[in-house]
């Protein structure tokens, strides 16, 4: 009988083995360390928005989740619908809404959350959710108490017909700011400031007229 002669595994090949082996058992750690910290970075995640939700609607003592669309407003999430947070008192009235809205900034996807109040039609509240914008410039977005006022009272009143914002939020040059409805810009920082004013302009221009429109609806739903 004719047999056939094996090779003996060389150091290379068991060098091989070994580091396969390796990797799958770390691919493996990864998986599990991910599954064991993801309810608790979701939990922390949804802990941070809570917070951010009091800080842009002063005086929040309870929230109530909503979800709008083009075609539905209401507290059940229906197929591409946005969530907002509707804010209420102690005495359960109406503070205002906590909008979220995003855009591209000088480093990646700039994610923030503002507050809303339908009845003097001002935004009350801005706060940075997300950045990566460059340390000493682009992050004074979320720094720089100057660049915060101007979200303390801005203008963001619709036309007659409620359709449209009357005054479109901009970014104007640092110093150049006269008007309510301005975003003074960052010196240096002049691509985060602009990408601020064009997400704040775009979701500005989409939402409020839908939360106008539903404006009795949060005003009559029983605060939590």
């Amino acid at each position: 009988m004719n047999t056939i002669a094996t090779k003996p595994k060389t150091e290379g090949t068991k060098m091989l083995q070994v580091m396969g082996g390796l990797g799958a058992l770390c691919a493996l750690l990864i998986v599990l360390t991910y599954e064991g910290t993801a309810p608790r970075i979701a939990q922390l995640k949804e802990e941070a928005l809570q917070q951010a939700v009091f800080s842009v609607l002063p005086g929040t003592q309870s929230t109530q989740e909503f979800y709008l669309s083009d075609q539905s407003f209401g507290t059940t999430p229906v197929e591409n619908s946005t969530l907002i947070f509707a804010g209420y008192d102690a005495d359960g009235e109406l503070i205002g809404v906590a909008i979220e809205a995003s855009g591209r900034g000088y480093a990646d996807i700039i994610k923030v959350l503002y507050g809303y109040d339908p009845i003097n039609e001002q935004i009350t509240g801005f706060y940075v959710l997300e950045s990566k914008e460059t340390p000493g410039l682009g992050d004074k977005i979320e720094k720089d108490a100057a660049f915060q006022s101007n979200f303390s009272a801005m203008d963001v009143a619709l036309d007659a017909d409620g359709s449209a914002i009357k005054h479109p939020v901009s970014t104007v040059k640092h110093g150049e700011k006269t008007a309510s409805w301005q975003i003074d810009g960052i010196t240096g920082a002049t691509i985060s400031s602009r990408a601020i004013g064009s997400m704040l302009d775009a979701s500005t221009a989409k939402w409020l007229p839908v939360i106008q429109k539903n404006l009795n609806t949060l005003q009559t739903t029983p605060a939590p």
